[in-house]
């Protein structure tokens, strides 16, 4: 999206963050979008502080669940894996910080206990530590090899599916810029095979 704006000189902003200070920064226009995801166990939680934040929730894509492993982890190779396969490997989750309410995990099924469980605050860590300790997290499925070679994602055998979607003020319209970064997310996504909405 960068390339393609052509620009001699330009300034954007993309910050990977937790749930409620994505909520914020699009509430206080500190971010014109945010994309959050969304699930049946946080949707009228989700739903209800995006109104309250006078924000609306615009889905772009639905995915099946996927853990996602280093290439060395014992579970590469399988065409599935369930919950029973991951008791004894450290599950990795993203800490929410003081607005940690389990309704705003960023990932699905935050309250099946795990005897392994290792919170941290970005994405970088997360792929470190699956490599270093074998651990997984749960996502789209969406990893690009070209980013990160060394991650593999398998599907999850499990009855859930992940929404992906982008939030914003009702009524207001995006940026020329912002509506080419969503655009360039649903052609990126849509290379994986996984359901476009709206």
């Amino acid at each position: 999206m960068v390339r393609s704006s052509g620009a001699a000189e330009y300034e954007f902003s993309l910050r990977e963050t937790r749930t409620w200070d994505i909520i914020e920064d699009v509430r206080t226009l500190r971010s014109e979008l945010g994309i959050l995801y969304r699930n049946e166990f946080n949707e009228r939680v989700l739903d209800k502080l995006l109104r309250d934040s006078g924000l609306a929730f615009h889905p772009v894509f639905v995915a099946e669940p996927h853990i996602f492993v280093s290439r060395t982890n014992p579970l590469v190779g399988r065409e599935r894996v369930t919950l029973d396969d991951l008791v004894d490997l450290p599950r990795l989750a993203f800490d929410q910080g003081a607005n940690n309410s389990f309704y705003l995990s960023e990932e699905i099924l935050s309250t099946v206990s795990s005897r392994r469980e290792i919170r941290v605050s970005d994405r970088a860590t997360i792929f470190n530590l699956m490599i270093g300790l074998d651990g997984y997290t749960i996502s789209t499925g969406i990893v690009s090899d070209d980013l990160d070679p060394a991650i593999v994602a398998i599907p999850l055998d499990v009855d859930e599916r992940i929404e992906i979607g982008w939030i914003g003020r009702p009524g207001v319209r995006l940026s020329e810029q912002a509506q080419r970064y969503l655009d360039e997310v649903r052609t990126v996504v849509g290379g994986f095979g996984v359901e476009l909405l709206g």
